[in-house]
């Protein structure tokens, strides 16, 4: 299968800490903004080579630009994770380009919150496609290059509701759920093959992504005051992506975080009828603010 690579989480060199990701090659999806972004730039403070990829093309040139910026190498590319052969042909030309391809964050996704008989089913199938599907490609598509060349490592963004179900969000936490459940499975079977496999599991994070956030049946401006009344605190997306770099280097399954979200996760395990409590609460948080028919 290859030989197989050891990373270190940092070394030494004449009194200076050099570290692992320093000249290593990796693709991030949704790296336009948020945690895609806030995730991108930390890899160029730490010299890594990012091929920043999203839909979005003034947003991954403008990311591009601050990974370079910041001591590291940043290429845009346009990307459409629904589509595979497109996200194919981005691992094919970095390998080509770079002969390796060290680390694989499929991170792109979207929200569609609201109750369940307010949504359609396009709203499942928009939000299964770039969620699930979008990390299937990205697994699909790295994978065998990581197993062929013998290391790597695939970093699959997930969420707290893909670790404890959280209602308003359901058709969300579907596709987190699964991507959990991928990550897990994946990580047993890809360890012999010298391959590593995290999933990232956020809370509550200050991004846009709240904010383009799609509700069935609510106003955008009612957004905010929904969001106000969710338990914990949002963490910064640079805060995100410094405890998702820091998970790495230990290598851990499952990475968690904020503190709040670590918590509320330990509190599900403890009891389901905890998290049903703060369901319940959401639910009639949401519906103060529903449209009437």
């Amino acid at each position: 299968m290859g030989v197989v690579f050891c990373e270190f989480t940092s070394l030494t060199i004449g009194g200076n800490k050099v570290s692992q990701f320093k000249d290593k090659v990796a693709i991030v999806t949704g790296g336009a903004s948020g945690i895609g972004g806030a995730i991108c730039e930390e890899l160029g403070k730490r010299g890594a080579i990012v091929v920043v990829t999203d839909i979005n093309e003034d947003g991954i040139k403008e990311i591009a630009e601050k990974v370079s910026s910041e001591g590291g190498k940043g290429i845009p590319k346009v990307l459409d994770v629904t589509q595979p052969e497109d996200v194919q042909k981005v691992v094919d030309e970095t390998k080509e380009e770079f002969g390796r391809l060290d680390y694989m964050f499929n991170n792109a996704g979207i929200g569609i919150g609201g109750e369940i008989y307010d949504f359609k089913l396009e709203d499942w199938e928009k939000i299964i496609d770039i969620n699930l599907y979008g990390v299937i490609h990205g697994v699909h598509a790295a994978y065998p290059l990581m197993i062929k060349q013998g290391f790597g490592h695939i970093v699959n963004t997930s969420s707290l509701t893909g670790l404890m179900p959280i209602p308003i969000k359901t058709a969300y936490s579907t596709t987190k759920f699964a991507v959990v459940g991928l990550s897990r499975a994946l990580r047993s079977e890809a360890e012999d093959f010298g391959v590593k496999v995290s999933v990232i599991c956020p809370g509550f994070i200050k991004t846009a992504f709240y904010d383009n956030a799609e509700f069935a049946n609510v106003d955008n401006k009612d957004k905010d005051a929904f969001y106000s009344k969710l338990p914990g605190k949002f963490m910064s997306a640079r805060g995100a992506a410094r405890a998702t770099i820091e998970g790495i280097e230990k290598n851990q399954d499952i990475i968690v975080f904020p503190l709040s979200a670590r918590i509320l996760w330990r509190l599900y395990r403890i009891s389901t009828k905890i998290a049903d409590k703060i369901g319940r609460t959401t639910v009639g948080n949401l519906r103060s603010i529903t449209k009437k028919s």
